[in-house]
């Protein structure tokens, strides 16, 4: 284990007030992004039926977001580094909150198609961006976990989200809504809201912060130019350069692996868990629970990894976790344990989230990390078209989603071992860390 340099005092008060300014805005922000994008997976209890979707028409509606998400990810990086965070972001947040709102007025599979698909437009960017942004603000060795600070989103997004989600569907018949319509409407409201705000709210850059001192702005200027001149010295890469480095490519194809499982349990669980004959409120309360697990593992495992220094096996090791817990899963019948499977699933795959990230901001910098990271996630995000749409094909011809899990399984496990074939440009990333 490497040893950790004591802190100054200037470190400890710049890192902590750089938390409490950006964290929690854009937890919440990140909260209502993952929520818009996921409240589907409840909708359907009641959507899918009502609109006579099949399991392979809901598939390709969940699928065909990564879709326009993929076409437009790298430029809105791009744009987002040129016109800055606070703009591009409010922008981002504004559109996909009012094409959240609009999916109550799906009628039909088309429909259907055509605002899931803009949502993945809308929403293009802001993940990657918010990845690069925090770049700008932590140095490498507290990147894990306020990575995982900001990631806490996602598990909770599904720890609040699924109750309440299950909850709304009971406002069916109000105002003459159905109860899928008020989930995307209601949930889709305070992303516009938080749009606005982050136009005046967000800093771009740590110079123009005037809630840091003169001396917190020095110190964090020369940490950041220390580690940006390291990576220049070991790798200097154009955008170009960056968008065909193999590396990033095998990054892709571990993010690929990794949303897959994401996505294939975010979509499909409270499906699977309404099938032990839950009500859709109960359905909300025990779809939560593997992502309150996973919350806190996430954190935990975030946190070892910076204190370590230690990257490989903090990402292989469970994305090879929940390729197991998936595959077991697709044997198991009884309803108490397909939850205690899938929940150590749900913690291999947001501990993975935790760290993951640290791999490519670890060498990359400037316009080509914008790019680099970009593409990582848009072709990462591709599997979040690819793993719903397996269990989907796979429930339709079979009945079932057992046999889907197991095929989903193949994704993490494969990724898990390229993780471990590439290693990691350990002793570049904590180049500056003694500074």
């Amino acid at each position: 284990m490497s040893q950790t340099p004591a802190k100054s005092e200037i470190e400890t008060s710049t890192i902590r007030a750089i938390s409490l300014r950006l964290i929690p805005f854009l937890v919440l922000a990140y909260f209502f992004s993952y929520l818009d994008r996921v409240n589907l997976g409840f909708a359907a209890l009641t959507m899918n039926a009502e609109l006579k979707f099949t399991p392979l028409i809901f598939a390709w509606g969940a699928g065909i977001f990564f879709i326009g998400y993929f076409i437009f990810e790298v430029p809105s990086n791009l744009a987002l580094e040129k016109f800055g965070a606070s703009r591009w972001i409010a922008r981002i947040m504004v559109t996909w909150g009012i094409i959240s709102g609009l999916m109550a007025t799906v009628s039909g599979e088309w429909s259907f198609y055509i605002l899931r698909f803009l949502l993945g437009v809308a929403e293009a960017g802001f993940f990657p961006g918010i990845i690069l942004y925090l770049t700008y603000w932590y140095p490498a060795e507290y990147r894990a976990r306020f990575l995982a600070a900001f990631a806490i989103a996602v598990p909770v997004s599904t720890v609040i989200g699924a109750p309440v989600s299950g909850l709304l569907l009971g406002l069916d018949g109000a105002m003459g809504l159905k109860g899928w319509q008020w989930l995307f409407v209601i949930e889709g409201i305070p992303s516009v809201l938080l749009g606005i705000v982050s136009w005046f709210y967000l800093t771009d850059r740590p110079d123009k912060a005037g809630w840091l001192t003169a001396e917190q702005k020095a110190w964090l200027a020369a940490k950041l130019n220390a580690e940006n001149t390291a990576k220049q010295a070991a790798t200097h890469l154009t955008l170009g350069q960056a968008l065909t480095s193999p590396k990033v490519m095998a990054l892709s194809l571990i993010y690929f692996g990794f949303v897959g499982a994401l996505y294939g349990m975010q979509f499909w669980l409270p499906q699977i868990v309404k099938a032990f004959g839950l009500t859709n409120a109960q359905t909300g309360f025990v779809t939560a629970i593997p992502y309150l697990f996973g919350t806190i593992a996430m954190i935990l495992w975030a946190r070892h990894s910076d204190a370590t220094r230690e990257r490989v096996a903090h990402v292989g090791g469970p994305l090879l976790l929940t390729a197991l817990a998936l595959g077991v899963s697709s044997y198991i019948s009884d309803p108490t344990t397909t939850m205690i499977v899938l929940t150590i699933a749900a913690i291999g795959v947001f501990c993975t989230f935790a760290v993951f990230w640290t791999l490519p901001t670890a060498w990359l910098s400037g316009t080509a990390a914008a790019g680099a990271i970009a593409l990582i996630n848009s072709i990462g995000n591709l599997a979040g078209f690819g793993g719903p749409f397996l269990i989907g094909w796979i429930k339709e011809a079979t009945g079932s989603t057992s046999m889907g899990l197991l095929v989903l399984s193949l994704l993490p496990l494969a990724a898990g071992l390229l993780v471990f074939l590439g290693g990691h440009e350990t002793k570049t990333e904590f180049a500056a860390a003694k500074q």
